[in-house]
């Protein structure tokens, strides 16, 4: 049997405890699992590319067939490249589900090979977001349950 290769694709500015909720069941599931930063030129992170792989090596240690890169331009193209099966996304509500199907049709008519797995974050972590989590920390809020420490330190020497 072939082993499965998944990718999971975000910005991950910062890295959530709902990422990592995905990540480590995600990692149960298959084979191996990439989570994979894009770099994206338009958009203004708080967290440079390096230093969200940095956050994201750090945390996911405990999953041995888990790798972090990073890719940009196309998913299917950067799919394609790793010879990956699937593509695993969060789903935290109807408004998520609605983008990230779209995205999954459109993915689908360029490469139709690779499937795509929507994947519900535990409950507690169903309104989580990374940008919310970037708004509580710029003003002063606490993110220790949102964020794994080494992510919340980061955060607080950021926004200081």
């Amino acid at each position: 049997m072939k082993a499965v290769l998944a990718i999971y694709p975000g910005s991950f500015d910062p890295v959530t405890n709902g990422h990592l909720d995905l990540i480590g069941r995600g990692a149960k599931i298959f084979d191996r699992l990439v989570v994979a930063v894009l770099r994206n030129m338009e958009k203004d992170p708080l967290f440079s590319v390096s230093e969200r792989l940095e956050m994201l090596r750090e945390v996911t240690q405990p999953w041995p067939n888990v790798e972090v890169d990073v890719f940009e331009g196309l998913l299917m193209d950067y799919a394609r490249h790793k010879n990956a099966q699937v593509v695993l996304r969060g789903i935290r509500a109807i408004s998520d589900y609605e983008y990230e199907l779209q995205m999954a049709l459109m993915n689908r008519k360029l490469e139709p090979r690779i499937e795509t797995v929507f994947m519900m974050p535990a409950e507690a972590y169903s309104y989580l977001s990374s940008r919310l989590v970037r708004e509580i920390a710029r003003l002063g809020g606490s993110v220790k349950d949102l964020v794994p420490p080494a992510v919340e330190e980061r955060l607080k020497a950021k926004v200081a």
